[in-house]
């Protein structure tokens, strides 16, 4: 049965801080009648015989570290990493409907920062626009998940190679503490975290290759292999597993031997062990 955001809104671990109010904007003096530009005068010096250096400091506008700025495009981005953590941890259950006003009650926030960041999900395909009532969490069959690993595999084995073949071996070994923390956030079992670092790896071995489209595309498609059963599913073991390949591949592009890497690489991405 579908669950109904509003009858029981889930229980979502980050607090969203309220977000800022901005301060109004001093504007230009109006143009003269004439249509020129009316030009404040400068003051001259006190009777006191203050310097006019102080004067000038004491009649200038506040530093713009001092100015409080709107913080809409904060609460929105915050929201939205907290509900991929949900949606990566299974608290958004796949199937389930979730309105705006709930999801944003439980924040602590207004409505608008939630709609926002649920449509970036829509985009992405995490969840889908249901009218008059909010949106749904996608649910991902083993099909759509294979699919989504071929694709990642036929752009990210081909850039790795090419990269095998023209980088020595210690620029691979720049990405070893990236590799580690995979492991590390293995070993703790926390798959949102896990997610999380596989994803940063996977960005910084393909950030070698200087194609900023083909970052953007593959990162798109990693999140989309992740939602939204991934992460609740995967056990201490199959993380592990997982790290392993990252540490694998590196020892074999070290030792640049472009053949293993290759096998490994693309078990990695389009194997059933664990959606990446």
């Amino acid at each position: 049965m579908e669950q109904r955001a509003a009858e029981q809104p889930p229980r979502i671990r980050a607090r969203v801080p309220a977000q800022g109010r901005a301060e109004p904007v001093r504007g230009r003096h109006p143009a003269d009648a004439d249509g020129a530009q009316r030009v404040p005068a400068t003051p001259g010096p006190r009777a006191d015989s203050e310097p006019a250096a102080r004067i000038h400091a004491a009649a200038a506008p506040p530093p713009a570290a001092t100015v409080r700025k709107p913080q809409r495009h904060s609460v929105r981005a915050q929201v939205l990493a907290a509900l991929r953590d949900s949606l990566l941890s299974g608290e958004l259950a796949p199937g389930a409907v979730y309105s705006a006003p709930a999801l944003a009650e439980s924040f602590g926030v207004s409505p608008t920062p939630v709609r926002e960041a649920m449509q970036q999900l829509a985009v992405e395909g995490a969840v889908e626009v249901v009218p008059n009532r909010g949106f749904r969490v996608a649910e991902r069959t083993p099909r759509d998940l294979a699919e989504l690993a071929e694709v990642r595999s036929m752009l990210e084995v081909p850039a790795v190679l090419r990269l095998a073949r023209a980088l020595p071996p210690e620029r691979w070994e720049e990405l070893r503490p990236a590799a580690a923390a995979t492991v590390t956030a293995a070993g703790h079992g926390d798959c949102v975290a896990y997610a999380e670092a596989d994803r940063a790896f996977h960005r910084a071995l393909l950030d070698l290759t200087g194609n900023r489209q083909l970052m953007l595309v593959a990162d798109d498609l990693h999140r989309r292999t992740g939602w939204p059963c991934g992460g609740a599913t995967a056990g201490v073991a199959d993380l592990l597993a997982d790290a392993a390949d990252h540490m694998a591949l590196l020892d074999a592009l070290t030792a640049q031997d472009p053949a293993l890497a290759e096998r490994i690489l693309r078990d990695h991405l389009t194997g059933t062990r664990f959606p990446h």
